[in-house]
């Protein structure tokens, strides 16, 4: 496969998710966060699809479309940890997550998952969905919609 319909397949995958997503939390309380704003593609499709929803986002630097920058009160510049536990501490409720941190080595990116899941539980409001590019751990693993190629994406329930 070319690393274009590799591409593609990952990015009609993450939406595809994400709608999901959104429909599996319609009725849940809590806010959504964007973990690794990138160049803003999936915040600017959280904004779409959860046009009710504060939506917290999460990177170590500010570097988006300048359509996509979230307001400065719902961008949490940093580390992820520490970020994560702010909105822990401040009792923030998360009903959708989404996943997106990584390295571009896999061993690398499935450990940091690993060692990212049990601050992502603090902040996730119960039965919460989270979909994510690395596999997490200590959450229900969900089969999320039909379509997605296993392991392509991954969808939990907190």
């Amino acid at each position: 496969m070319s690393r274009l319909d590799s591409m593609l397949r990952r990015l009609t995958a993450q939406r595809d998710g994400l709608n999901w997503a959104a429909t599996q939390v319609a009725d849940l309380p809590g806010d959504a966060l964007d973990m690794g704003l990138g160049n803003g593609r999936t915040y600017d499709h959280l904004r779409e699809i959860l046009p009710e929803r504060r939506i917290w986002v999460i990177d170590r630097v500010l570097q988006c479309h300048p359509s996509c920058v979230p307001p400065e009160a719902d961008f949490l510049q940093g580390e992820a940890e520490p970020m994560l536990r702010r909105l822990a501490d401040e009792a923030h409720k998360i009903a959708l997550a989404h996943y997106d941190f990584g390295f571009g080595v896999k061993e690398k990116d499935v450990a940091e998952a690993a060692a990212m899941s049990p601050v992502i539980a603090s902040v996730m409001a119960p039965g919460g969905i989270i979909v994510s590019g690395q596999p997490l751990v200590g959450f229900e693993e969900l089969d999320g919609p039909e379509g997605i190629p296993e392991g392509r994406y991954m969808f939990y329930r907190a």
